[in-house]
């Protein structure tokens, strides 16, 4: 805990207790007890319940990060507690309203501005995004909002091109690069509503859209017509690097080599970055107690309305008719036979997860501040203690692992081929120069801003640095001439030599 200090008339203040009367100083650390024990006490539900902080113990003690808690029945939070610290610097415990970066839990509210800009009919969701960014590539099949909505736009990953680019998110990147980058792909991943592929490009464009078409920025579009109506107060897009964010959190990754250094510090380091202000894919702040307000509205509508609730409801159908279980930044499934309405976020250290079971109105909500933590496990789990008489009983998961056969490492690379090989190589797409260099007999691919990445060869005539998978090309000589990068949410980025 904090050094004790001492209030004298609001200020609080470090001045040593034997340096003031006894008397006063006694009586001024009793008010400074009294007072935040009454803080801590207004963040916990009077009866504790075992075996839901059994879930959340091992982040329950001292000198650990962990989770904020909220489970709400009937609009209301039935159970409601803090697990962990805040920041681990100060000692500040979690409480339900500390304020939490959510990751892509944002993607709902996101989705929600634009369903409302819908329902005043000024977009219309089959509009191809090319008349409001008639800077992006005209394709071979159009994109339609609705496409960058359920994530069927085919539209490469921002993120993973950054990365490819060799720009760090920690990097100061302005929306009017992040779009021009989108803009510089020449193709997508797939022919838009042929597939599902979660792109946060598509969100982003989807808050840019926002701006565009109301004159104000997702912020205040969201502000005005979603946070401010449902009092949601602690609740924000975070687009001002400056901005200050009373009670905010700060996040964590495992790894710190920080123990010994003092009591209650355990093996963490802070991963927070203050700078990072892209919104719609992802950065909003908020609050358990102000998604209670937000869970609220799926019942009575009080923005939007009914017609509201079922357009953000309606999922998403592909070229061929099938029916996606994504929505309007909301996953509709269901979790052991109950429908459920669910979305989780990761960024930095921050992890989130909202659960919402609406035929029993029952749902769980948990923001943490651990990298590790996987909140929609444990707001699965808690689920499990409320609803256990009317759910299913767990499926039996069968030994076993997939079908079929990953191609797998095939040694190193023979002298003649880290001599075709290593080069340099670049890509116009990325604007990005990759060099591959032989070092003994390995192969390793650098760029900007990036560690050296080791590069393995495969059996199946692929190479790959990490989760990017690269496939050489040739001429007509056989000489190396490029290749192609496919990672994850981003294919096909070709490379050519130079």
């Amino acid at each position: 805990m904090p050094h004790p200090t001492v209030v004298i008339d609001g200020d609080v203040s470090s001045v040593p207790c034997r340096s003031i009367l006894p008397m006063l100083c006694a009586a001024a650390l009793t008010l400074v007890v009294v007072v935040v024990a009454s803080a801590a006490a207004a963040q916990e539900t009077a009866t504790t319940i075992p075996e839901v902080d059994a879930i959340f113990a091992p982040w329950d003690e001292p000198g650990s990060p962990g989770c904020a808690l909220g489970v709400v029945e009937d609009g209301e939070l039935a159970y409601e507690r803090g697990y962990g610290f805040a920041n681990l610097d100060w000692d500040i415990p979690i409480a339900t309203d500390t304020v939490f970066y959510v990751g892509s839990v944002s993607k709902q509210f996101t989705a929600a501005a634009i369903a409302l800009l819908a329902q005043d009919g000024a977009i219309d969701l089959g509009d191809d995004i090319r008349e409001y960014f008639p800077e992006m590539p005209e394709y071979e099949r159009p994109i339609a909002v609705r496409n960058l909505v359920h994530h069927t736009s085919g539209l490469r990953d921002i993120y993973t091109l950054m990365a490819l680019a060799g720009i760090r998110i920690e990097d100061v990147f302005t929306d009017e690069q992040a779009i021009a980058l989108i803009a510089a792909q020449r193709e997508t991943n797939s022919a838009p509503g042929d597939e599902y592929l979660y792109s946060n490009s598509g969100y982003f464009l989807l808050a840019q859209l926002v701006e565009r078409v109301s004159g104000k920025p997702l912020r205040e579009f969201a502000e005005e017509k979603i946070f401010a109506p449902l009092g949601m107060s602690d609740t924000h897009f975070h687009d001002q690097l400056g901005h200050i964010i009373e009670r905010r959190a700060i996040s964590y990754q495992p790894g710190g080599g920080n123990r010994g250094q003092g009591a209650g510090v355990g093996d963490f380091r802070v991963s927070y970055l203050g700078n990072f202000d892209k919104v719609g894919a992802g950065g909003l702040y908020t609050t358990v107690r102000d998604l209670l307000l937000w869970d609220r509205n799926f019942y009575t509508g009080d923005v939007g309305g009914a017609t509201f609730l079922d357009l953000i409801h309606s999922r998403g159908l592909l070229t061929d008719g099938e029916q996606l279980t994504y929505a309007f930044g909301l996953t509709i499934d269901d979790y052991r036979g109950l429908r459920t309405v669910s979305h989780g976020g990761s960024m930095m250290g921050f992890k989130a997860a909202y659960l919402q079971f609406p035929e029993q109105r029952f749902s769980v909500i948990a923001t943490c501040n651990l990298g590790p933590i996987n909140p929609m496990s444990l707001a699965q789990r808690v689920a499990d203690i409320y609803l256990e008489d009317r759910l299913a009983p767990p499926e039996t998961r069968r030994p076993g692992g997939r079908s079929g056969s990953a191609p797998a490492a095939s040694g190193p690379f023979t002298s003649d081929e880290l001599a075709a090989l290593a080069g340099t190589y670049y890509s116009d797409e990325l604007d990005v120069t990759y060099e591959l260099t032989a070092e003994g007999d390995q192969l390793r691919l650098r760029l900007r801003n990036t560690p050296p990445r080791l590069l393995r060869k495969f059996d199946n005539g692929e190479a790959r640095a990490g989760s990017w998978r690269l496939t050489f090309e040739h001429d007509a000589d056989g000489m190396v001439s490029g290749f192609t990068i496919n990672a994850g949410r981003v294919t096909n980025i070709r490379f050519h030599r130079r």
